[in-house]
C-alpha cells in the first residue's frame, strides 16, 4: 500500500534538450552523480552541494535522502590571535574519502584550496584527520571547510575562525607631525585599517575642534580626523579602535607646534607637496591613487630639505606579492595559481616607477620559484612566456636607477631574483620542448634529447660577447642510455650580471673586474629532476683585460652571493679571437674582465728603458773587467765563491734585462710564441738572478758563522748552480704549465707574466722570502763588525767602525738586491706614484749597482787593472769593509785586532 509520495528531483528542459535538475530540499545528488556531471551552472565542481545537475538526455538518477552527517568538525575556540595556531579536527563516524580543506575569506564568495605548505600540515589517522596552521594571521580569517564523501554522499562541514589585527596593521598618516599654526590653521590625521570580519569602532581623541569622517575603500577604511584649529600647545591624538571581546589598538600621532625660534624647512613642490616642518622632523605625504605607503622627507638640522624618499607601491603589485606568499604558505593550487599570478606580473611590470614596486615584483617571482620548488609544479608554454617577458622588461634600462635603490635596502635581490628566474626556467613541462624565446634582454633555447639525438648539445647564440655553449656525448650519455628524456634549457640575460653585487671569492684576489654585460643559465633536467654535474664549454670573442671564466655561487657572503671561479678554467682555443671557458658543473655563467692594472705613464717608461740600458752597459763592462782580472782575483776559494757568484748574476741579469727591452717588440698575445717565450725568459732569468743572490749571501754567511770550517769548491759550486739555475727553472717552468692552460699567463697587451696574482705568487713572494734572508746575513755581518770594535774601543774607533758600517750597508744593499723591497710598498700603495719611481729608478740601474760595488770598490780587481794597464794613481777605491777594518783597528788589543781582520777577510774575498 502506497502510503506516502514525496517530489525529490525538479527538472527544467531547454530547447537543445538539455535537462537542470534540482533537489528539492533535504535531497541530495550522489557523489557519483555529482562528480560526473556538471552543475547548472556549466562546469565540474568538487566544492559545491550536489544541489543542482545539467543532463544531456535523460537524468541517470535522482536526488535521495541522505543518512545523518557521518562527522564533526572541531575547533577549540573561533577567536584565535595573531601569530598563534590553528587546529581543526575533524571526527569521523564513517569511512570518509576524497577529504579536501577549503577557506573561504569574508571578502570573497571564492573557496581557496588549501594544501601542505609552508604554515599548513595535514594529519589523517584511524577515525579523525586534522588540519593545522602556525602563524597566523588577518589573511587566515574566514570560514573553514572540510569536504569529503561518505555512504555515497558529498559532506561540507564549517568553521568559521576570527584572526584580529595587530597594532602594525594600523597605518597612520602621518605617525609624526610639525606644523607652524602661522603658515597653516589647521590639519589632517588618518587612521586606516584594512577590511576585516571583525567589526571594529574608531575613535580619535582628543576631539574637541575637530570632526571625523569614515572613508571606505575596496580594500581598507579609514578614519580622518580634521582639525580646524591648531592646539595651543604640543598634543598627542590617538586613533582607538575597539572590538566586541577585544582589548583596544591604540594609534598615538604626536603634534609639534613650530615656535618662532625653530629651525625649519620652507614649503616645497618637488614630488607633491610640502608643508613648513621643523627641522630634524620628517615629513610625510600620502601615496597617489591605487598605491601604498607614504612619500617622506627629512628637514635636515641646518632647515634644509633632504632628498625625496618614495615607498609608493602599486596596490596590484603588492595584491599580487601577497597571492605568492599565501600560495607558498599553502593557499591556493599551484598548477593554478602560478600560471595566473605569472599572467598578471606581465601586465603590471610597465607601471613600475618606484623601488618599493620594483622589489614587490621581485619578491612575487622569488616567492613563485620557492612554490614551483616545493611543489614540483611544472610551467606550460604560456607561463614561462610571461616570465620570461616580464624578466625583460625589468632588465630595462630604464630601471637601472630603482635596481640601485631597490639593492641598498637589500643587498641580495638580485641574486635571488637570478636564483628564481634559473627555478622557473628548468621548471618547464617536457611536453613543452623544444622552446625558444628570443627579446632584448632575455634569449633561451631549449631542446629535449633522445637516443636519436646528435651527439653532445650545441647552441649558438647572438649575444655578444657569447658565441655558442656545448657539453660532450660523454657528460650526456649516461643520462640518455638510462632511456630517460633529458631536456637541456640555455638562458642568457643580459643587463642581469650589472645588477648583481660586485663581490667575488678568495681566489678572484678581490680586483676590480666587469662584466660583459650577460649571465648564461645552462640546467639540465631529465625525468623532472636537475642535474648539475656536467662539463659545459663556452665560447666567447677574444676582449680586452685578463678574463677568468665565473659562475655565480649563491652560498657566498652569507647567502647575498659571489662570483666564483671553482671548477672553471680559461683554456686556449684554436683561433686568438675566442676565449674558451671549461666548467665542470651548471649554473649561472659569466666571465669577469680584469681592470686592475696601473696606468701607463711615460716618465715611468722612459726611466725603466733608460736605466735597463745603462744598466746593460755596466753589466757588459763587468764581463769584460772579469775576463781582464778572472785569473788574478780568484786564488783562492773564498775569492773564487764570491766572484763566481757575481758573475752569474751578471749573466742573469744581462739575459734577462735584454728581454725586456725586447719585449715590446714582439706581437702580445697567447698566439705569438716570441711574445711567450720572452715572458718564461724574463721570468727565469730575473729569478735566477735572486737565487746567486741568494747563493752569494748563503755562503758569506757561512765563513761569517763557521770561522774555521773549510768548504769544497765542487760541492760549493755544484750547490750554487742548483740553487742558481734549476730552482728559478722549476719555478719557471711551473708557473707556464699551470696558468697558460687557463690564459692567465701574459699580462694583458704585453709580453710580461700577468700581474693579476701570477706575479704576486710566482716571482714577488720569491723574490721577497730571498730579499728577507739577505737582510737576515746583512744584520749578521753588521753584528760581526760591530761587536768587538764598539763594545771596548775608543771613541775614534767607534766613528771610524761607524763608517765601515755605513759602507757595508751601501755595498751589501745593492747587490743583494735589497731594494726589491720597496715592492711591499709599491704593491700595498697602488695609489702614491713615490713608490713606483723609487722602486724603478733602484732596480732599473741594478746592473750600476753591480759594477760599482761588486767590480770597481773590490780592491783586488783595482789592483789587477792598474797592473794590466798599468795605471799609477794616488789613490783607488778600497772595498768598503776593508777600508773600515784598516782605519778602524790600531789599537793595542792585538788579539780583538786580529779576530776582527779575519771577518774583514771574508766579507770582501
Amino acid at each position: 500500500m502506497l502510503t506516502s509520495l514525496s517530489l525529490t528531483t525538479e527538472c527544467l528542459v531547454t530547447h537543445n534538450g538539455t535537462r537542470f535538475c534540482t533537489c528539492h530540499s533535504g535531497y541530495l545528488w550522489n557523489a557519483t552523480l555529482c562528480s560526473l556531471y556538471p552543475t547548472c551552472h556549466g562546469h565540474r565542481s568538487e566544492i559545491d552541494s550536489c544541489m543542482c545537475r545539467s543532463f544531456h538526455g535523460p537524468a541517470p538518477g535522482y536526488c535521495q535522502f541522505p543518512p545523518p552527517v557521518p562527522a564533526n568538525l572541531i575547533l577549540d575556540s573561533q577567536l584565535r590571535m595573531p601569530r598563534d595556531t590553528l587546529h581543526l579536527i575533524l571526527l569521523k563516524k564513517e569511512e570518509a574519502t576524497n577529504l579536501r580543506w577549503y577557506l573561504k575569506h569574508p571578502e570573497s564568495h571564492r573557496l581557496v584550496f588549501l594544501r601542505p605548505g609552508t604554515n599548513v600540515s595535514q594529519m589523517s589517522g584511524q577515525g579523525q584527520a586534522g588540519l593545522s596552521i602556525t602563524s597566523l594571521s588577518r589573511h587566515w580569517t574566514g570560514s573553514y571547510m572540510s569536504i569529503f564523501e561518505a555512504q555515497g554522499f558529498r559532506w561540507k562541514l564549517k568553521q568559521v575562525v576570527q584572526v584580529p589585527l595587530e597594532e602594525k596593521e594600523v597605518i597612520r598618516l602621518p605617525d609624526k607631525l610639525s606644523i607652524s599654526c602661522a603658515a597653516s590653521t589647521g590639519f589632517q590625521l588618518s587612521c586606516c585599517i584594512p577590511l576585516t570580519n571583525l567589526a571594529y569602532t574608531a575613535t580619535w581623541s582628543p576631539g574637541e575642534g575637530s570632526q571625523a569622517s569614515l572613508h571606505n575603500f575596496s580594500d581598507s577604511q579609514c578614519l580622518v580626523l580634521t582639525v580646524k584649529h591648531c592646539p595651543a600647545a604640543d598634543t598627542t591624538y590617538t586613533c582607538t579602535l575597539h572590538s566586541q571581546n577585544l582589548a583596544p589598538l591604540m594609534a598615538p600621532v604626536s603634534i609639534t607646534i613650530i615656535q618662532d625660534t625653530d629651525t625649519t624647512c620652507p614649503k616645497d613642490f618637488s614630488v607633491v607637496a610640502w608643508n613648513v616642518t621643523k627641522a630634524g622632523f620628517v615629513a610625510q605625504a600620502p601615496c597617489p591613487v591605487n598605491k601604498r605607503g607614504v612619500v617622506k622627507r627629512l628637514c635636515g638640522p641646518d632647515g634644509i630639505w633632504g632628498p625625496v624618499q618614495n615607498s609608493c607601491t602599486e596596490a596590484e603589485i603588492l595584491a599580487m606579492c601577497l597571492k605568492a606568499k599565501l600560495l607558498l604558505e599553502g593557499q591556493g593550487k599551484p598548477n593554478e595559481e602560478v600560471q595566473r599570478i605569472l599572467s598578471q606580473l606581465r601586465g603590471q611590470v610597465g607601471v613600475v616607477s618606484t623601488p618599493s614596486d620594483l622589489q614587490e615584483m621581485l619578491h612575487t617571482v622569488i616567492l613563485l620559484a620557492n612554490v614551483v620548488a616545493e611543489t614540483r609544479t611544472e610551467l606550460t608554454d604560456s607561463a614561462l612566456k610571461d616570465l620570461l617577458t616580464t624578466t625583460d622588461k625589468i632588465l630595462e634600462v630604464n630601471l637601472s636607477s630603482l635596481w640601485t635603490l631597490a639593492q641598498t635596502q637589500e643587498p641580495s635581490l638580485a641574486s635571488d631574483f637570478l636564483k628564481a628566474v634559473e627555478t622557473l626556467v628548468h621548471s618547464l613541462s617536457p611536453q613543452q620542448h623544444p622552446f625558444s624565446f628570443n627579446s632584448s634582454n632575455v634569449l633561451l633555447q631549449s631542446q629535449l634529447l633522445r637516443h636519436t639525438s646528435p651527439p653532445g648539445y650545441q647552441m649558438s647564440f647572438s649575444a655578444w660577447p657569447l658565441l655558442q655553449a656545448r657539453i660532450p656525448w660523454y657528460s650526456l650519455a649516461p643520462l640518455v642510455h638510462n632511456g630517460t628524456n633529458v631536456s637541456i634549457t640555455s638562458l642568457v640575460l643580459q643587463k642581469l650580471d650589472h645588477c648583481l653585487p660586485s663581490s667575488y671569492a678568495q681566489g678572484l684576489w678581490n680586483n676590480p673586474y666587469i662584466t660583459p654585460g650577460l649571465v648564461l643559465v645552462v640546467s639540465i633536467t631529465a625525468d623532472g629532476q636537475a642535474f648539475t654535474q656536467a662539463e659545459l664549454i663556452m665560447d666567447f670573442e677574444e676582449m680586452n683585460g685578463t678574463l677568468y671564466c665565473v659562475f655565480w655561487d649563491y652560498s657566498l657572503f652569507q647567502g647575498q652571493g659571489g662570483w666564483s671561479d671553482k671548477g672553471c678554467q680559461v683554456h686556449a682555443a684554436n683561433t686568438s679571437t675566442i676565449t674558451q671557458c671549461v666548467c665542470q658543473h651548471l649554473t649561472a655563467f659569466s666571465i669577469l674582465m680584469s681592470q686592475h692594472t696601473v696606468p701607463e705613464n711615460p716618465i715611468l717608461n722612459l726611466l725603466s728603458q733608460v736605466g735597463v740600458g745603462v744598466s746593460i752597459l755596466a753589466l757588459l763592462v763587468c764581463l769584460v773587467i772579469y775576463k781582464l782580472v778572472w785569473g788574478v782575483v780568484v786564488r783562492n776559494k773564498v775569492s773564487f765563491f764570491r766572484h763566481a757568484a757575481l758573475y752569474n748574476m751578471v749573466i742573469c741579469l744581462l739575459a734577462a734585462d735584454t728581454c725586456f727591452l725586447g719585449a715590446p717588440f714582439f706581437p702580445s698575445g697567447y698566439h705569438s710564441l716570441f711574445c711567450l717565450a720572452t715572458a718564461f725568459l724574463c721570468h727565469f732569468f730575473y729569478l735566477a738572478t735572486f737565487f746567486w743572490m741568494l747563493a752569494q749571501a748563503l755562503v758569506l754567511a757561512h765563513q761569517l758563522l763557521f770561522v774555521f770550517h773549510q768548504l769544497s769548491k765542487y760541492l760549493v759550486l755544484s750547490l750554487m748552480v742548483i740553487l742558481g739555475y734549476l730552482c728559478p727553472l722549476g719555478f719557471a717552468g711551473v708557473t707556464l704549465g699551470l696558468y697558460l692552460p687557463q690564459r692567465k699567463y701574459l699580462w694583458e697587451g704585453k709580453c710580461f707574466l700577468n700581474g693579476d696574482g701570477v706575479m704576486l705568487h710566482t716571482f714577488s713572494e720569491p723574490v721577497l722570502v730571498i730579499v728577507c734572508v739577505n737582510g737576515l746575513v746583512l744584520v749578521i755581518a753588521v753584528l760581526k763588525l760591530l761587536r768587538p770594535s764598539l763594545s771596548e774601543g775608543p771613541p775614534v774607533e767607534k766613528r771610524q767602525a761607524l763608517v765601515g758600517v755605513l759602507k757595508a750597508l751601501l755595498i751589501l744593499t745593492p747587490i743583494f738586491g735589497l731594494t726589491w723591497g720597496l715592492g711591499v710598498a709599491v704593491i700595498f700603495d697602488q695609489d702614491s706614484m713615490v713608490p713606483h719611481y723609487i722602486f724603478t729608478i733602484l732596480n732599473s740601474l741594478q746592473g750600476v749597482f753591480i759594477l760599482v760595488f761588486g767590480c770597481l770598490t773590490d780592491k783586488k780587481v783595482l789592483e789587477a787593472l792598474r797592473k794590466r794597464f798599468r795605471f799609477q794613481g794616488t789613490q783607488s777605491f778600497n772595498s768598503a769593509i776593508s777600508l773600515a777594518t784598516n782605519e778602524a783597528y790600531a789599537s793595542e788589543h792585538s788579539k780583538e785586532r786580529s779576530e776582527h781582520a779575519s771577518y774583514e777577510e771574508r766579507m770582501t774575498d
